[in-house]
Parts: C-alpha cells; sequence; structure tokens
C-alpha cells in the first residue's frame, strides 16, 4: 500500500519511523531487534535510510595515505525487502542522488519494483564529507528534483533505455524531504520553500521533515508551504535526544536548534541516561501537541535505537 493512501485513507494520526541500516559486517537481526518493540504501535510504513560511498584514507606500507572508496551501511534494498517479507508492513526505501549515476537509480528502482515495494522517499544525499560540498556522480542527478522526475518518468513507462518496447509503468508513490528550519546549503527560507514546491510540482507525493524541537517551526513550515501552494501531506519527523553530546553534533549536523529550555535541562543532566529521560519527556510533549493538532502521522528517527521510541508512543497512541 502506498503512503499517500495510508494517509488518505486514516482518520487518525499514524505512527511510522526511519531505520539506519546496520553497519556492515553486522546482521539483520540488529534492525529486527529495533522493529519489535514498535510493533505495537502498528507502523503504518517504516523507513530505510541509503548512505552513499565515503572516501577514508589509510595508510599504506610506506606511510603515505591511500584514499579508499567504502560504504558503510550498504543493503538498503535487500534490507528493505527484508523487512517487508518478514513484517508485512509497507517500507519507504530512500532513494539518493549522491553516488548514483541515472543507469543505476534506475536499476535499483526497478529491483524495488520486482520486489513489490512501491514506496520511495527521494532526497538528494549528504554533501561529501572531504569536499565539504555535494558533487554528484558522472551521469547522475544534482538535485532531488531530477531525481522525483526520473520516478515519476518511470511511472509513466519512460526508461532510461530508449530502446525498450512497451515497458511496464512503475507505480512508486514518492516522499521528499522538507526543513523547517530551512535546509542548510540555503540561501534563505524563502528560497528553500521554492525549492520544495518544485519537487512536489514534479510528482511528489508528500512531504517528511527534518527533525526539529520547536512545534512552533513545523506550524510556521507549514503555514508557509500552503502559502506558496503546497497542498501535499506534511508528515513531522521527531528525534528525541538520548545524548549529551547531541547539543553540538544536532544543530551542526542538521541544521535545527535547541530551545533553551531543553537545553538547559540537558545541562544539567550528570550522564546520558538523565539526557535521554528529558529527551523523551520533550518528545512527549512535542508528539501529542502535533497529534492533537490532527498531523498526517508522527514520523520518528530512532538512528538505530527504539527504546525511547517505545515510550514516547506508549504516552502519544
Amino acid at each position: 500500500m502506498k503512503v499517500i493512501d495510508h494517509i488518505n485513507e486514516s482518520k487518525s494520526t499514524l505512527f511510522s519511523f526511519e531505520l539506519l541500516p546496520p553497519l556492515k559486517g553486522s546482521t539483520l537481526q540488529t534492525i529486527f531487534d529495533t522493529i519489535n518493540p514498535l510493533l505495537e504501535f502498528n507502523p503504518a510504513y517504516i523507513n530505510v535510510t541509503y548512505h552513499r560511498e565515503e572516501v577514508v584514507y589509510r595508510p599504506s606500507s610506506n606511510g603515505t595515505l591511500i584514499p579508499t572508496v567504502l560504504r558503510r551501511r550498504p543493503g538498503t534494498v535487500g534490507i528493505a525487502a527484508a523487512i517487508q517479507h518478514k513484517y508485512k508492513i509497507d517500507i519507504v526505501p530512500h532513494i539518493i542522488c549522491g553516488g548514483f549515476n541515472q543507469l543505476e537509480t534506475e536499476d535499483a528502482l526497478i529491483d524495488l519494483d520486482f520486489l513489490g515495494i512501491h514506496n520511495v522517499l527521494a532526497i538528494r544525499g549528504d554533501a561529501d564529507k572531504i569536499v565539504g560540498r555535494f558533487e554528484p556522480k558522472i551521469g547522475g542527478h544534482r538535485y532531488a528534483v531530477d531525481l522525483v522526475k526520473q520516478v515519476i518518468a518511470m511511472n509513466h513507462g519512460n526508461y532510461q533505455d530508449e530502446t525498450l518496447e512497451k515497458p511496464n509503468p512503475t507505480k512508486f508513490c514518492v516522499g521528499v524531504a522538507g526543513y523547517p528550519e530551512k535546509h542548510g546549503e540555503s540561501p534563505n527560507s524563502i528560497s528553500d520553500i521554492q525549492r520544495l514546491k518544485e519537487k512536489v510540482n514534479a510528482g511528489a507525493d508528500y512531504i517528511v521533515t527534518q527533525m526539529f524541537f520547536e512545534n512552533k517551526n513545523y506550524f510556521n513550515f507549514v503555514k508557509a508551504c500552503r502559502d506558496i501552494g503546497i497542498t501535499v501531506p506534511i508528515i513531522p519527523g521527531l528525534k528525541p535526544v538520548s545524548l549529551k553530546e547531541h547539543l553540538s553534533i544536532l544543530p551542526k549536523v542538521f541544521n535545527v536548534e535547541l530551545p533553551q529550555d531543553l537545553v538547559k535541562e540537558m545541562e544539567k543532566c550528570c550522564d546520558n541516561r538523565s539526557v535521554k529521560e528529558v529527551g523523551v519527556k520533550w518528545a512527549i510533549e512535542q508528539a501529542k501537541e502535533l497529534k492533537k493538532a490532527g498531523v498526517p502521522s508522527l514520523h520518528f528517527y530512532t538512528m538505530g535505537k527504539s527504546d525511547n521510541i517505545a515510550r514516547i508512543a506508549k504516552e502519544v497512541y
């Protein structure tokens, strides 16, 4: 079932969450262990992230550093298939621009279509950590809007290989990312929302937001989207704080601000167990207010941990 159909057919706020593929060398059981505590809340769908290749420098025998390209978290397509097969829950694998050319993207989408997975989240992906900016692979997409256009083209039976005779159209439901506090590379919020509208105009069915810690940021973002003519559902993404290091990591990596009241409570904590409690309580209040406002779904970023998400869901659902 498509995410947009889940939203349109539901009379209440859905529950969903995002998973990280396990690090290379781990087993699929690590994913199942994250999912199992959340099953009682009837997740409508589960997102699985995709991570581009990284360049790491390893010392050679003569002491020089040799660049090596690797993927630390491979297997998104396989993981998505395994989860959907085991749990019979709709899966939303992420499809990214970074590290893929258009033919490789098409192959991944064909594999997903064969597997009966008809939901994707189309995003650009992270900038290269070495050069500090995003560079597409030769023949790949620079912007998420172009990735959306490729998926929608396949939905109309238009593949990269023009020699195909009457290729079957795919039927993907496409989600895209939105940023209540703007994308870190956007010059301003107005420009950022305009780029978002382009993705919706290209065929995106819904928007899921980056994490935020003040609900007013989400509500203001939704209003700004509606004012510019964006009408698709906008799903809030929530991430409970769980480590004191998040005080510096989250603003830097995700371009979000932490409210001063939350920061003060975290600074009082003597260990990460206390920080986690603060994070859970804060997220419960966020989730309750958002649910009361009638948001389509509450989408949680697990970052590989689900015990705190389960505690929040127990208080909200």
